[in-house]
């Protein structure tokens, strides 16, 4: 059997010309006949593109690299993804697939973070994994991740993504996927979609898997009518824009947003701005649908970066926009509407967001008060509202340095407030709402990453030992024991709409008033309202 060569369009530095796995299947470790492990017993599904073989691990089996869609290439580059190809015989599912193309440097800071294990890049990334105790009839719940990356790198073959132990622990499936980024994920412009290219790929990619796994996952031992969305950063803005996306609606029935809410979506007039950009710096007509078909990859990504930095937008060029049809508003206009998704959902943010970004913000770290009066002017408008923003910290306690008071106004700003309204918001709707706040701080570095952006990942997915990870974290029983407790919520909650049990403190639904949350650190404790009037200090400005 014969697979498709990789597209090399854009492959990073150091990268090697593989394609994909060819030849005869072979055959790996899967249960056999007396509900053991050996050898010679192949972990075949068929799904409704043709059969697929896994591979057996330690308590459970996994799939890699599944097509969820055709190739986004040649004419389908900024077309809506389609179905995959069927294939004849057994597809071999042991290698995960491409990731999506994204700058070499990326590349580099991710697999660093997260661990993605192959540096492989290609238009052809729409593919996912599935991890599951036992392709059977099971009819478990269902976990599909989104990953994170600022819509502009990353991939769901991510270490820390490893959903062995989390599908193990729970008896649960997990899904990881991956979908477009940047330029090729998320272009939006009236003018281009009148010639044919759709918008807001990479989202509409995101429920093209979600069809997936309500088309297939039951082979696999899941249950399609339990479907929770859960991801990070990016991924939890993209679990807040499907909750408002009318074409995802029953797709899934709980939702986890990790440091993400609802206030990632780009209105019309500013994605068209950063096309506009995008296209200037290319020099490519904008009447001539061709010719951005035709821009090399690696050409696109190195040139969406100068578009972000050529634009006055105080967030993420490259992220979900408003386009009058797959969204017709934005997520948090379709909040205060009362037009979202109404499913259970979790919400919360790390205790020291900001402080991961601030380890590669050299001028950040050393502000002066100009300085901070300068990078706060730029998001709020004037010298006034800045001085005032700098007043109200201070005022908070949060400490005189300028550094500091910047650290924690774009944390607030870009995640505890955002999450704060999300959970205020559903709530207000009758939306049964539970909101953590993650605290832990690793022992040795935690000085200078705090619980930074990101560092629940190894938490939930039970990967503390990733090789990525060590010298890093100073994995402690503490720590091993909080994995366990917030695995067993995040399982609890995808179980039947609940995270509480039985290792935490009674943790009741969020509520407008006491705004209760559960703060995990090596204590799990009660909280009321962390961040409030911090939020109070953005809403006005953020809605």
């Amino acid at each position: 059997m014969r697979f498709p060569e990789a597209d090399e369009s854009f492959l990073a530095p150091g990268s090697e010309r593989t394609g994909r796995a060819r030849g005869t299947c072979r055959r790996v470790a899967g249960p056999d006949a007396t509900g053991g492990y050996g050898f010679g017993v192949p972990n075949v599904v068929e799904i409704s593109s043709g059969k697929l073989q896994g591979e057996s691990l330690s308590g459970a089996t996994v799939f890699r690299g599944v097509p969820y869609a055709a190739p986004p290439t040649g004419k389908l580059r900024f077309r809506a993804p389609e179905p995959a190809a069927p294939w004849a015989g057994v597809r071999e599912a042991v290698r995960f697939g491409h990731a999506a193309p994204q700058s070499a440097a990326q590349v580099v800071l991710v697999r660093r973070m997260i661990g993605v294990p192959e540096d492989r890049q290609s238009q052809d990334c729409l593919t996912l994994n599935v991890w599951t105790p036992a392709p059977d009839s099971g009819r478990r719940p269902v976990l599909v991740w989104i990953h994170g990356g600022a819509f502009t790198m990353g991939a769901g073959s991510g270490g820390l993504y490893d959903g062995r132990r989390l599908a193990k622990r729970g008896d649960v499936v997990v899904v990881t996927i991956n979908y477009r980024l940047g330029v090729l994920g998320f272009l939006n412009h009236p003018e281009l979609r009148a010639l044919g290219f759709e918008s807001n790929l990479g989202l509409r990619d995101q429920i093209r898997a979600l069809e997936w796994v309500r088309e297939n996952i039951a082979g696999f031992g899941g249950d399609p009518d339990n479907v929770t969305i859960f991801g990070e950063s990016a991924g939890g803005m993209s679990v807040g824009t499907l909750l408002a996306t009318p074409r995802a609606n029953g797709l899934f029935h709980r939702a986890v947003l990790q440091s993400g809410a609802l206030h990632n979506v780009s209105t019309e007039a500013q994605s068209s701005r950063v096309a506009e950009s995008l296209l200037d710096t290319l020099g490519v007509d904008p009447t001539d649908p061709g010719a951005l078909r035709e821009v090399p990859v690696s050409r696109l990504v190195r040139q969406q970066r100068e578009a972000m930095l050529r634009q006055a937008v105080t967030l993420l060029p490259w992220q979900p926009s408003v386009d009058g049809e797959l969204l017709p508003k934005t997520a948090l206009a379709a909040l205060e509407a009362g037009e979202v998704a109404r499913v259970p959902t979790l919400v919360g943010s790390n205790r020291d967001e900001w402080r991961l970004f601030m380890l590669a913000d050299r001028a950040g770290r050393n502000l002066d008060d100009d300085g901070l009066v300068r990078r706060l002017q730029r998001q709020l408008g004037s010298v006034e509202d800045a001085q005032g923003a700098i007043e109200f910290y201070r005022g908070l306690g949060h400490g005189p340095e300028a550094g500091r008071v910047w650290e924690r106004t774009q944390g607030d700003r870009v995640f505890h407030h955002p999450a704060q309204r999300a959970a205020d918001g559903l709530a207000e709707l009758g939306v049964p709402v539970w909101r953590y706040l993650f605290s832990w701080r690793p022992p040795v570095v935690g000085r200078f990453m705090g619980a930074c952006h990101g560092l629940e990942l190894p938490f939930v997915f039970g990967t503390l030992r990733a090789r990525t990870l060590r010298g890093t974290l100073g994995v402690t029983r503490g720590a091993r024991s909080l994995s366990s407790r917030m695995q067993e919520a995040w399982i609890a909650f995808a179980r039947s709409g609940n995270p509480g049990h039985a290792r935490l403190p009674e943790w009741s639904a969020y509520d407008t008033g006491k705004r209760r949350t559960i703060e995990f650190n090596a204590e799990s404790r009660i909280v009321s309202a962390p961040f409030s009037a911090e939020s109070g200090f953005w809403m006005p400005r953020l809605g």
